[in-house]
């Protein structure tokens, strides 16, 4: 009698999602999940080849699972009406006009050129506060994963120049949203994060 009592109790607790049984060590928690991450991502150059957008206003970045991200603020570009852009990987980044070299830190460097001018073409006045070779005004690197370095290069003939230094030679991806220019780096070449 006793053990067709417990039958029903052990239904009802099943019903309220209760656990009935012994706890074992099967029951640990399970090993933090792998995420997929983007793949097909790649180290060679990519440009874009399109007509001057309104002048950059701001500079931008931010941290996910998979990549690092940097954002060009560019109003009134988008996917009907992009922004040229030349985007790769160098040895040493020199600056547009002058030929300087552009110290920054990092295991590798991308060139970043986007074809916005940094400045009012009518008043010569600039939307974007940044001097050459300064760091990026506002960005803040610490805690990145891949991102090390962000510097100024210059905005030369309606065109602006950034110095991405990041920690090794990393797959990146170029695009574009409305107003803004995207630049994704990996964190690494596999596509797990953990």
């Amino acid at each position: 009698m006793r053990r067709w009592m417990m039958v029903p109790m052990g239904l009802v607790l099943a019903g309220t999602g209760v656990a009935v049984g012994p706890v074992t060590a099967s029951a640990a928690p399970a090993p933090a999940a792998v995420t997929g991450c983007p793949v097909g991502w790649g180290s060679l150059p990519e440009d874009r080849s399109a007509g001057g957008g309104e002048p950059l206003t701001g500079v931008r970045t931010g941290r996910h699972p998979c990549f690092d991200r940097m954002v060009l603020d560019v109003p009134g570009s988008s996917a009907a009406h992009p922004v040229g852009y030349h985007v790769h990987y160098v040895d040493r980044l020199v600056q547009d006009g002058s030929g300087r070299p552009v110290e920054i830190g990092g295991g590798a460097v991308l060139e970043i050129v986007a074809v916005a001018p940094a400045y009012d073409p009518e008043t010569g006045s600039p939307t974007y506060p940044a001097r050459a070779g300064a760091p990026l005004p506002g960005v803040d690197l610490r805690g990145y994963h891949t991102f090390r370095d962000a510097r100024f290069a210059s905005s030369f003939e309606g065109q602006t120049q950034v110095g991405l230094g990041v920690r090794a030679r990393l797959p990146f991806r170029v695009f574009q949203l409305d107003g803004r220019l995207v630049i994704d780096v990996a964190h690494s070449w596999t596509s797990t994060v953990r």
